[in-house]
């Protein structure tokens, strides 16, 4: 949304219909527009054919984002054969992917943005949540890595590592008393985040003042990570 309020012409993705059209119509109370295109990340030939049918109708694209955020809170021992393989499909070589496919167009042109969304959970590990640690992880690296290869051609490649912010899964998490006041205590503004509050950072991220910016972390926590 916040990109869209800056003139970009925004493409959503998403696995279910319902979803996108949701996700159409709270674009559209606020005055705003977006086309949506339904597929799979995590399915490689849905993946190539959505993105040339993308090329086919809009031209190449310009930003990227990679906010794919598939979860399993699980401990080591109760993942299964094949678990962890889901885990990375999603998190760590989705965003692979369309990077992949998306790159040679913004290379072309001499200029583009690739945005991973990570987690902090990247740099501070929880129990019981060990391969998404790890995708995130992996994520973090990957930044670094594409920023290294795609910098010459005038392509930035850069992550937000969100803290504990109020979006849709996590708002049963916010009912607990527990976690609550851990998170007053832990982070220094002492309180859960708002999704809006990633928005200056992606704009950011996004624009020609940022071009001097590539293969960072940046870390949006309310100050977590800054503290003991």
């Amino acid at each position: 949304m916040a990109l869209a309020r800056q003139g970009a012409a925004v493409i959503l993705n998403g696995r279910t219909e319902a979803h996108l059209d949701a996700a159409k119509r709270a674009f559209s109370d606020l005055g705003l527009s977006a086309h949506t295109l339904r597929f799979d990340t995590a399915d490689r030939e849905a993946t190539a054919n959505a993105i040339k049918a993308i090329q086919d109708q809009y031209g190449d694209i310009d930003i990227l984002i990679n906010n794919v955020g598939y979860r399993d809170r699980r401990s080591v021992q109760e993942f299964a054969v094949g678990d962890m393989d889901r885990m990375l499909a999603n998190n760590l070589s989705a965003p692979f992917e369309l990077s992949r496919l998306l790159a040679p167009g913004m290379m072309e042109k001499g200029w583009g943005r690739i945005i991973n969304v990570s987690s902090v959970v990247a740099t501070f590990a929880s129990d019981g949540d060990a391969a998404y640690v790890a995708a995130k992880g992996g994520l973090e690296s990957l930044t670094r890595a594409m920023a290294v290869e795609y910098g010459k051609h005038g392509v930035t490649v850069n992550a937000i590592s969100p803290g504990f912010f109020l979006t849709e899964p996590n708002r049963d998490m916010a009912s607990n008393e527990a976690l609550n006041q851990w998170l007053q205590g832990r982070t220094i503004l002492g309180r859960w985040a708002e999704p809006e509050e990633l928005a200056g950072i992606a704009v950011f991220l996004a624009s020609n003042e940022s071009g001097y910016v590539t293969g960072q972390t940046i870390q949006v926590d309310g100050g977590l990570s800054a503290r003991l």
